[in-house]
């Protein structure tokens, strides 16, 4: 039974979405995985390189670790395989931080600058942790559109059907 937070659950939902994702894209050939789709960030991917690109960026920025991140569409990986192993990194680092915070912490101001939108802003450290999980669903999508444009079905990705919450 899961008795955690917000942030806890979508860190974990992240973590099983993706562990999902990545087997879903392995049944593909590497050719199609980073064949141009038409997509934002091009093909599976280029959209998994920029997911993993966004979390870094995020997560590094709310964590407080300077996580290599480079230039907005850069490739962080060619290799699937390196891709997924250091995804799956990645989301195990970001469990076990969203199990720390708490309703103090995530109420304090922080201020961030955004180097591709060219701004500084301050909010509650709530708001950039919501960004944080809404950009990873919102690129997750994407990816579940080109792999269904493939015939891959990743199965159901709603919350409630989570293996944790299901657990007894």
């Amino acid at each position: 039974m899961f008795t955690g937070t917000y942030a806890a659950l979508m860190a974990e939902y992240n973590a099983w979405m993706n562990e999902r994702m990545y087997a879903a894209a392995a049944t593909l050939s590497d050719q199609d995985r980073k064949r141009d789709r038409g997509a934002f960030f091009k093909s599976i991917h280029g959209t998994l390189n920029h997911l993993l690109w966004g979390d870094r960026a995020w997560f590094g920025r709310l964590a407080g670790r300077g996580l290599p991140v480079g230039a907005a569409g850069q490739e962080l990986f060619a290799d699937f395989e390196a891709l997924r192993a250091d995804r799956a990194g990645l989301d195990g680092d970001i469990v076990a931080w969203a199990r720390t915070l708490t309703p103090e912490w995530l109420a304090e101001p922080m201020t961030w600058s955004s180097r591709l939108y060219g701004f500084t802003q301050t909010h509650p450290r709530w708001v950039q942790v919501v960004q944080m999980f809404n950009h990873q669903t919102h690129h997750r999508g994407q990816v579940h559109a080109l792999l269904t444009s493939f015939g891959v079905d990743m199965g159901p990705t709603d919350v409630p059907v989570m293996p944790l919450l299901n657990a007894p």
